[in-house]
């Protein structure tokens, strides 16, 4: 499955706009302001219904408009197919009052979750606002990893939900029994319904890091990283076994009750990314932690053409400009083991092979796109 072209309505600072994507490389070229974030963007709301950028969809919509769409057009042997994402808002009882409406087809039929679509392309994107993943709270690693355990493994996708689903339900109780307004009866049934889902949840987590630990240590390695990079998975659990957990939750039920939610499960779980034992949030240059951001995405990228023989699409964001040449280099052959990678730079002399008859390059200037090249 591979994108063949993105189109764009009233999306950030495109009236109307569409841009081809090669098979192999694809580099999006032009000055700072021209819009190159955007187009990354667009194809990465096209294939999630989500941004990279923003949790408010409304800042996507083009100035004194009221609604975008994205349309992503697809390949998969000779089958064409098409994902389609619009967002708007609808008056309700006035202007100042608006609700906001995203609808998601795919092949024209309307569906609920983009994520769930089997022919949906898996995406990755690298921006500097990204590096939040890196130097954040533990929270942002905490949904990455497990998006990338969807991504891995996709029918694990509902563990996650489902331990969110008893998380909040045994949450709800402890509420009610702070304030005297029930009792603890049946607060035990929460507690062996979570346990089931946290256990499983936190295996699911240690097997994909598992999996990245050793392709995340050689790319930071070939990127340049100083000192030996390593990710690790700390669980706030050590136990794998289910009576153990539930003891757990019980010795900590008083310090539940004084604070009304649970304090202890995989929801406190940690990722980290530490350069020699010591944490890349707390003790890496910004220069580093993009760095590592890019190895770990990398990896990501090697682990899924393995487990799932689906390379993701790749969105590569001012990249370039914080390499040396020789890492330009190396990360150029790393993007052309396979599959599809966009990179946004305002110096095409910034990308390794730009100008090669295999490379597609796309010009941008503010509000328009110009198809320079598409490769054969």
């Amino acid at each position: 499955m591979r994108v063949v072209s993105v189109q764009m309505r009233d999306f950030r600072t495109y009236a109307r706009a569409e841009a081809g994507i090669g098979e192999g490389l694809t580099v999006v070229h032009g000055p700072n302001g021209a819009g190159k974030s955007n187009l990354l963007e667009a194809l990465y709301f096209g294939c999630t219904a989500r941004s990279p950028r923003t949790r408010n969809d409304r800042e996507l919509i083009r100035f004194g408009e009221q609604a975008t769409r994205v349309t992503v057009r697809l390949l998969d042997g000779h089958d064409a197919h098409e994902l389609t994402v619009g967002f708007g808002t609808l008056a309700a009882g006035g202007p100042s009052n608006t609700q906001p409406i995203k609808r998601m087809t795919a092949d024209g039929a309307p569906v609920e979750r983009l994520l769930d679509v089997e022919i949906r392309p898996l995406v990755s994107v690298f921006m500097p606002d990204r590096l939040e993943l890196v130097k954040g709270p533990p929270a942002l690693r905490r949904a990455h990893l497990d998006q990338v355990v969807a991504a891995i493994w996709p029918l694990r996708a509902d563990t996650r939900r489902q331990y969110s689903r008893v998380l909040a339900q045994r949450n709800a109780l402890l509420g009610r029994i702070r304030s005297g307004r029930a009792s603890d009866a049946t607060l035990s049934t929460w507690d062996r319904e979570l346990a089931v889902w946290a256990l499983q949840l936190q295996a699911d987590r240690a097997g994909a890091v598992a999996l990245l630990a050793e392709p995340f240590a050689e790319r930071a390695a070939q990127l340049g990283c100083a000192g030996e990079l390593a990710l690790e998975y700390r669980p706030r659990s050590r136990t794998a076994a289910h009576d153990e957990f539930v003891a757990e939750l019980r010795e900590r039920l008083p310090g539940d009750l004084e604070r009304g939610f649970t304090g202890h499960g995989p929801h406190r779980d940690e990722l980290t990314i530490a350069r020699d034992r010591r944490e890349l949030r707390v003790y890496g240059s910004q220069g580093e932690q993009r760095l590592a951001l890019l190895a770990l995405l990398l990896a990501e990228r090697a682990v899924l053409a393995g487990e799932r023989r689906r390379t993701p699409l790749m969105l590569l964001d001012d990249v370039m400009s914080e390499l040396d040449a020789e890492r330009r280099e190396l990360l150029a052959r790393e993007l052309r083991t396979g599959g599809q990678s966009v990179i946004a730079t305002t110096d095409l002399a910034h990308v390794p092979g730009a100008m090669d008859a295999s490379v597609a390059r796309l010009c941008i200037s503010p509000g328009t796109i110009l198809q320079e090249a598409m490769a054969a």
